[in-house]
């Protein structure tokens, strides 16, 4: 079995999570409305929260430090707000995952006791909630786009841009979800890693912005094509980067592969630790 573990193929991966999709869909909705349990607005948040950012993000970038290049060009504020937003939008939903993942497994000790209960769906789990979040956010952007005029057809290749983008999150973490378990500290070392990694993605800035022998350099960060091509695909009307996206989906793949047949792989170890 464990050795089997580490050739654990996606399609089986995924036979899985449809097997389970129906105790997947209540992990997802308890995640949901844990956030706002208790809150008098509850899931009423989910929304209010991006909207209120995204006009935040209009008053300062747009009033307070003017900025001069932005997604729809010199001087356009509200395009750079917007741009921005975009950004953030593919950085929080990374971000809030990779975070949460180390202590995904230590915080569900009576999950690690039942034997058939299938664990990889606790950081699936997670993707999905804060999958959720994000499309709140992308409707509200796609919102402010239409009034602007500038929401084009281009935006159905979204889907296709985010598949790759979520499965890589996913491997990252299933892979974290594992070394959590062993390495108590791993939480602390990944949310400053995180926060180094808000100014080392291109969500304050265009790829375009940086001198040309930098910009390869920052193709290796996961969340640049992410980021790049919705920019492309919601803002400026272009269709995604195929060769770009293609790579960046070989490469999910194997991240995905791998941090899953690292989870399987360290499973057994789990009651031991925990």
């Amino acid at each position: 079995m464990r050795g089997y573990a580490w050739h654990l193929p996606i399609a089986q991966a995924l036979t899985t999570l449809w097997q389970q999709r129906a105790l997947l869909k209540r992990l997802v909705w308890r995640e949901i409305v844990g956030r706002y349990r208790g809150a008098w607005l509850g899931l009423s948040w989910s929304v209010l929260t991006p909207l209120l950012m995204l006009v935040i993000y209009t008053f300062v970038f747009g009033v307070v430090f003017a900025p001069r290049v932005g997604a729809g060009g010199p001087g356009n504020h509200f395009d750079f707000a917007l741009s921005l937003f975009a950004g953030l939008i593919v950085f929080n939903l990374f971000a809030e995952v990779v975070t949460r993942a180390p202590g995904l497994i230590v915080a569900n000790p009576n999950y690690v006791k039942k034997v058939v209960f299938p664990l990889a769906l606790l950081p699936l789990a997670a993707l999905l909630a804060a999958l959720f979040h994000a499309v709140v956010s992308l409707a509200i952007l796609a919102a402010a786009l239409a009034v602007t005029g500038k929401l084009g057809l281009t935006t159905l290749w979204l889907p296709l841009v985010w598949m790759p983008f979520l499965l890589m999150t996913a491997g990252f973490a299933w892979a974290l979800a594992a070394l959590g378990v062993f390495w108590r500290d791993l939480t602390q070392v990944v949310g400053m890693l995180s926060t180094a990694l808000l100014f080392l993605s291109p969500v304050f800035y265009p790829v375009s912005a940086l001198p040309p022998p930098i910009r390869p350099w920052l193709f290796m960060n996961p969340l640049t094509v992410p980021i790049e091509q919705t920019r492309a695909v919601l803002m400026l009307g272009q269709a995604p980067q195929w060769l770009e996206l293609g790579v960046y989906g070989v490469i999910a793949l194997v991240v995905a592969w791998a941090g899953l047949a690292l989870f399987e792989r360290t499973r057994p170890g789990f009651a031991d630790v925990v």
